[in-house]
């Protein structure tokens, strides 16, 4: 027996309460040394427990007391605070990923950091949450970033470094409150205090798995009586937790009914299969018997098949479907013969990796009293060097007077508590506003809205921040934060607004600002944009627009001209156009020698194609409509003046009227029928109607035009796309 040294650290009550048995473990830390003052074990004399989970917690309260009391004469000293360990049975555990933009690239802060992993924790309880689980409380036990990220790229820690946006991928693991509540008050019973609470596969790595062994991706399995607790590490973190509802016991109770033995003489039979080549008991009859370790383990052999084979699909889930590289088995179920080999193979990795820890890796443990070292000490030693880790327990405080209790992990601050208390972490921070959403030229645009107000946190009446640590007893008091302004912009704000159009008016060169319409209206510069609106800033004007800006008030006689052509006021002018204006008699006159002349012209080569051809004489080329004198000139020119005098002897002679209309402000000549209507304007202007460039704006003398609607001298036309 080693010699143990003198008590130089803080000493520290361990109970590992199993569902067969409850083992009590005292102890002290130097260095890296653990020194075990002293172990015992108590088996619960009935099912007061199942499953890793509470029934009974008055009988398992005394169970404890009992440990409790042979510790303390063993020891000397009294014992009141002691650390515990709940099964995996009842923990709720998710793997989140949480990414937090920012506005522009800038330096990450720590706060930044505390703002994505609370974030992320949120989101994992939001994600595992269920509506059966709806009615229930649950805390949040433990988290662990697996991985960082900036701008998308994995990093060790992102802080200090420039980014424009972070990231996390994280673990965090949840029990239920009345999990909780069940072990608080059964150590309570025996006058104990909780000193802290980890999770059983956390406390068996303490032990088992090194950290510098982390860095490897293994699994540990932790079979006890009735679950196997499974985690999984890898780059130096844990990354994964899981549990079957399946070890021990189940063999036990195989036993028991093949044996026809009580529940103890199955356990007591199961221990000796691995030290004996035969194992003897009394049944339940009371006769002595005797039976071959190897029979008994083929008659276990598919119920140990398939409890491997369970812990290996888990261990292969949580592992993202591929093996791991080795595995470590701990706890008294896992020392079953044949469960090792069997749960390699089941996994795909070669047996040799597949190991029972225990003795090896308690090079570090100082024992004071005989005990053999195995596998079932793993877990007991892990839950009090898990203290030194991490000195914690649950504390109550108040939040915006309502009590709550929090799992203290020595890192609590005012965001851990508002999330305890349902209070959303949003309205912690400052609200940005409402987006304004809007279109320009059938383009989306955004505009983001302002930041409003972070919380106003109080603690015990003096302001802090989300990240002020909180401690027991604390009363907290937060206002929440403040939604900022929605986005806004004025249509004069647009860079396309800001654009000019560059048009010459008489002599002088004009720079125009550009004009918008909003949901087909027009808008001033000052036209507060508004969300869902369709804005098309145009890159044109009108001749009216133009004489407005100008400050121009053209008289009454004066007419318009674009490019040398008569317009009117919605004439459309667009960049490097030439405005100009005249006196409207001399527009009129200039027009109407203009036509004359081209009447005259025309007529004139009518008359000498058909006074050379000899068809008819003046007054009946003056009667013929001016298709029909293009037709036969074109025919005389084509197949000469005899097929022409064919020609024009088979058709009738038809009666032409002129007319003249103004189409867009320039004159229009229709000939070839008495009497014409709107439509008839398309087959001597070129419009081309094949191709929709907007909406068709149709009218006569102002008003909207009818397809049919006849026609008669001087009326204005306008066709146009809008």
């Amino acid at each position: 027996m080693a010699k143990v040294k003198k008590i130089s650290g803080k000493t520290v009550f361990g109970l590992d309460i199993g569902t067969r048995s409850i083992v009590g473990t005292v102890g002290y830390k130097k260095g890296d040394e653990f020194y075990c003052l002293a172990q015992r074990i108590k088996e619960h004399e009935t099912r007061s427990m199942l499953d890793g989970q509470i029934h009974d917690i008055g009988q398992v309260g005394e169970t404890i007391t009992e440990v409790k009391e042979e510790l303390e004469k063993a020891v000397g000293m009294e014992l009141t605070e002691v650390c515990i360990a709940a099964a995996g049975r009842v923990l709720r555990t998710a793997t989140v990923h949480s990414a937090l933009e920012f506005a522009e690239s800038r330096e990450v802060t720590i706060e930044d950091i505390y703002n994505l992993r609370s974030m992320a924790i949120e989101k994992a309880y939001e994600e595992f949450t269920s509506e059966e689980d709806a009615a229930l409380s649950f805390y949040c036990v433990g988290n662990s970033v697996i991985r960082y990220y900036m701008n998308n790229y994995p990093i060790g820690n992102p802080e200090g470094h420039k980014a424009s946006s972070i990231g996390a991928d994280l673990i965090a693991t949840f029990l239920p409150e009345d999990v909780i509540d069940g072990l608080y008050k059964a150590v309570e019973l025996a006058g104990l205090r909780v000193a802290s609470l980890t999770l059983e596969p956390i406390a068996a790595i303490q032990v088992a798995i090194p950290k510098n062994y982390r860095m490897l991706n293994l699994a540990l399995v932790d079979v006890g009586a009735g679950t196997s607790d499974i985690c999984i590490t890898d780059d130096g973190s844990i990354v994964a937790y899981g549990m079957i509802p399946l070890a021990g016991d189940s063999l036990t109770e195989v036993i028991a009914k093949q044996c026809l033995v009580d529940f103890a003489g199955a356990e007591a039979i199961k221990k000796q299969l691995g030290e004996k080549e035969e194992v003897e008991y009394e049944d339940i009859i009371g006769l002595p018997q005797t039976m071959k370790s190897a029979e008994l383990l083929e008659i276990l052999d598919p119920y140990i098949n398939r409890l491997a084979e369970e812990a290996a699909e888990k261990i292969l889930e949580l592992n993202g479907g591929k093996p791991v590289s080795a595995v470590f088995v701990v706890g008294g179920g896992g020392k079953i013969p044949g469960y090792t080999d069997k749960l390699a193979e089941k996994i795909g990795i070669v047996s040799q990796r597949s190991a029972l820890r225990g003795k090896e890796v308690m090079g570090n443990i100082i024992f004071s009293e005989d005990v053999e070292k195995d596998s079932t000490l793993v877990t007991p030693l892990g839950i009090c060097l898990n203290y030194y880790e991490q000195n914690n327990n649950f504390i109550v405080v108040t939040f915006n007077e309502k009590r709550i209790k929090l799992y203290d992990n020595d890192k609590l601050s005012v965001v851990d508590a508002a999330m305890q208390a349902d209070f959303s972490n949003e309205l912690l921070f400052p609200r940005r506003g409402k987006e304004l959403r809007f279109t320009v030229n059938k383009k989306a645009r955004t505009v983001k809205g302002q930041l409003g107000e972070a919380a106003v946190i109080k603690i015990g009446g003096r302001e802090a921040n989300i990240y002020a640590p909180i401690h027991e007893n604390d009363v907290i008091r937060v206002k929440e934060s403040t939604e900022g302004a929605p986005g806004s912009m004025l249509i004069s704000s647009l860079p396309e607004f800001r654009d000019i159009i560059s048009v010459q008016v008489q002599e002088k060169r004009i720079d125009v600002p550009k004009y918008a319409r909003v949901n087909g209206t027009y808008q001033l510069s000052s036209y507060n944009i508004q969300p869902g609106d369709d804005i098309e800033v145009l890159d044109y004007c009108t001749v009216a627009q133009l004489l407005e800006f100008m400050d121009i008030l053209l008289p009454e006689e004066k007419a318009i001209l674009v490019n040398h052509k008569p317009a009117d006021r919605e004439t459309k002018v667009y960049e490097n156009y030439l405005v100009s204006f005249v006196e409207k008699s001399e527009l009129e006159a200039a027009e109407a020698e203009k036509l004359r002349a081209l009447r005259e012209a025309e007529t004139e080569r009518h008359r000498s194609v058909y006074e050379k051809a000899g068809v008819r004489d003046a007054r009946e080329d003056d009667e013929m409509t001016e298709d029909a004198k293009e037709d036969d000139a074109e025919e005389i020119e084509e197949n000469g003046m005899e097929a022409a005098k064919q020609r024009n002897e088979k058709k009738k002679e038809v009666i032409s009227i002129p007319v003249t209309v103004m189409v867009n402000g320039a004159p229009v000549v229709l000939t070839g029928k008495k009497e014409y209507v709107f439509v008839d304007i398309f087959n001597v202007i070129d419009f081309d109607l094949s191709t929709v460039r907007g909406n068709l704006v149709t009218t006569i003398n102002g008003e909207t035009a009818q397809y049919l609607q006849p026609l008669k001298e001087g009326d204005a036309l306008v066709i146009r796309w809008e």
